[in-house]
């Protein structure tokens, strides 16, 4: 009886990892900003829904088994959507499903444990002694589930905007080299005898800085190269 129940624990915790890890790339996919990265997000969260299946059922948490399935469903119709709001409304839906799938399997893993432990101990709690201490193991689950959901956002949200960083660097930079190609192109056809304008200031790294400290550092050098060009303009005759 022992053997069989710290199976089903084992199950249970498995199934708790791949259900944790469908909601936070659900959250993931309703944080997102297009369509591609929400159906992407949206996928791999139906992959870890199916993979929690098989241990639910070996769990027992018909509940938690329910609501996978409910989650599977949903956010298979994100395949077909074509617009990032219908699909929006989808992960939502699944969300909210998968946060209370994480709820469920918590529950019965802690009805297991006790179980379990029940069977291997010498002495025999009060049915008010057991509820008290489900409902403690239950809060201190919850308690760092949320903590390692709150970790894996965080790192998720330093990842976006590292990448939002390196795009707005990106096209700035596309944008001077652009300019001062125009602009020295255009000084050569009115025969102005004047040294190239460069970017002096090109090997700047900016990447640590805030998204409001780049675009000020760009949208200033910008000025700065429009500045000497209209300067070695000015001075042709």
């Amino acid at each position: 009886m022992a053997t069989v129940a710290m199976n089903a624990q084992t199950n249970c915790d498995d199934a708790n990892s791949y259900l944790v890890n469908a909601y936070s790339h659900v959250k993931d996919a309703y944080d997102s900003n297009n369509i591609s990265h929400l159906k992407y997000y949206a996928n791999r969260s139906v992959e870890s829904f199916k993979l929690s299946k098989k241990t639910l059922i070996s769990c027992g948490c018909k509940t938690a088994l329910d609501l996978a399935n409910k989650g599977i469903y949903l956010l298979a119709k994100i395949e077909h959507v074509e617009t990032f709001e219908d699909g929006r409304f989808y992960v939502k839906r699944a969300r909210d499903i998968s946060k209370e799938s994480v709820i469920e399997i918590d529950k019965c893993a802690l009805v297991i444990y006790h179980d379990s432990d029940s069977t291997a101990g010498n002495e025999v709690l009060s049915d008010l002694e057991n509820e008290q201490l489900l409902l403690k193991k239950q809060q201190e689950a919850l308690k760092l589930k949320e903590k390692q959901i709150k970790s894996k956002l965080a790192e998720q949200k330093e990842k976006e905007l590292k990448l939002k960083k390196e795009q707005l660097i990106l096209s700035y930079n596309s944008a001077i080299t652009s300019n001062i190609k125009t602009y020295n192109d255009v000084l050569k056809i009115c025969n102005c005898k004047h040294e190239a304008i460069e970017n002096i200031e090109s090997s700047v790294d900016v990447s640590t800085k805030s998204v409001e400290d780049i675009r000020n550092f760009y949208t200033n050098n910008l000025k700065k190269l429009a500045s000497n060009y209209l300067s070695e303009l000015n001075s042709c005759h």
